[in-house]
């Protein structure tokens, strides 16, 4: 598979995750290399090991919804309203075992005030959700 395009849709990942120029990036639990997977990248995109509140895109992967609730808790009230989250869990298809669907994603990050707008294959194995922060909570 090409590590420059997720899916089968031909479009690079970083496009599909909404990365852009200039964003600020941070993974919770990426698989090794993960962030090889991303390129090409736009310019100037910067990933940060430390969640803070600059951060413009924050990535978690889980297979455990404890681990879900609280990553997406400290991404709640650590995150800027504005800024962009993605979940992902390993497709049922994948093999791998988990404890996380698309609706797991949904009943933890609904109650937090997130909603989501849009799914996408990330690899072969994994799934994700991309979540924002509803308008009338921003």
């Amino acid at each position: 598979m090409n590590t420059l395009v997720a899916g089968y849709s031909g479009t690079p990942l970083a496009q599909k995750l909404g990365i852009k120029p200039g964003s600020v990036v941070y993974l919770a639990g990426a698989p090794v290399r993960h962030a090889d997977t991303l390129a090409p990248l736009p310019p100037v995109v910067r990933f940060v090991r430390r969640l803070t509140a600059s951060v413009d895109i924050a990535h978690a992967f889980t297979t455990e919804r404890a681990a879900l609730e609280q990553t997406l808790s400290t991404f709640r009230a650590t995150l800027k309203p504005t800024a962009v989250v993605w979940v992902s869990w390993p497709k049922r298809a994948s093999g791998v075992t988990t404890e996380v669907t698309e609706n797991t994603v949904r009943e933890v990050a609904l109650p937090l005030g997130f909603v989501d707008v849009k799914v996408c294959a990330v690899n072969a194995v994994l799934s994700g959700l991309k979540l924002v922060v509803r308008k009338e909570l921003r």
